[in-house]
């Protein structure tokens, strides 16, 4: 069975999942996915890792396609993606509805998980929200940074603190047993990412990874996105 290599952020791995089956069975092309902070996906592409296909933020979809690494005007979005907020399913779901109940719940919070803070599109935009709440310095200790936001869900769910939460883009919250949804950050602190998908100019096998790129945008599967998390 052949190969199709995909770079992407976390957010689309339960979407890609989803869609494994049906796409390795019709075109007999196995997927090999990594999954986790963007800009950590980046940095793989540019440093030679095999890639097909690129499921990336827009912005940096573009940026890639503007620097030659993307096959041009193959890029599709998949949909937006709410930065939101989880907790493990056994504990209460705090208030988030505006910026002072969301300090007040990461005040109460005695360990946040999130994703990398300097890679992640969830982590960077939860570090500046800390920090435009006033309230960087005050939880620093108590952050739990993971490399990408299933790893931060997964600690989450299996955290042993009392007061345990956390912060990602909601199709990592969904795709993690044990966690509920809180809900989306309020709206003064919130984020909405858009995914795109492209081939790359390097790929090997360019006619598989166009059948994946049509699955995951076909509008016949605006439904299940939906339920993944995706708008």
């Amino acid at each position: 069975m052949k190969t199709l290599h995909i770079l992407s952020g976390g957010a689309a791995q339960g979407l890609v999942e989803s869609l494994r089956a049906s796409f390795e069975s019709a075109t007999g092309h196995r997927i090999e996915g990594t999954f986790g902070a963007v800009g950590a996906m980046r940095e793989k592409l540019l440093a030679g890792a095999p890639a097909d296909l690129l499921i990336l933020t827009s912005a940096m979809i573009a940026r890639l396609e503007r620097d030659g690494h993307v096959v041009f005007d193959s890029a599709k979005n998949i949909g937006k993606v709410e930065t939101s907020i989880a907790v493990r399913r056994r504990d209460p779901a705090p208030l988030i509805d505006n910026a002072d109940s969301l300090r007040a719940a990461l005040l109460d919070a005695d360990a946040i998980h999130l994703p990398d803070p300097t890679q992640a599109t969830a982590g960077i935009h939860f570090a500046k929200v800390l920090a435009e709440l006033g309230i960087a310095d005050r939880v620093a200790a108590r952050l739990r940074p993971a490399p990408n936001g299933r790893a931060a869900m997964r600690a989450l769910a299996a955290s042993k603190d009392a007061r345990p939460i956390g912060c990602t883009q909601v199709t990592e919250i969904f795709a993690t047993p044990g966690l509920d949804l809180v809900g989306p950050l309020p709206p003064s602190c919130a984020l909405r990412t858009t995914y795109t998908v492209a081939i790359t100019r390097r790929a090997q096998s360019p006619d598989a990874a166009a059948r994946l790129l049509a699955m995951l945008t076909a509008e016949s599967g605006r439904e299940t996105r939906g339920e993944l998390g995706f708008t």
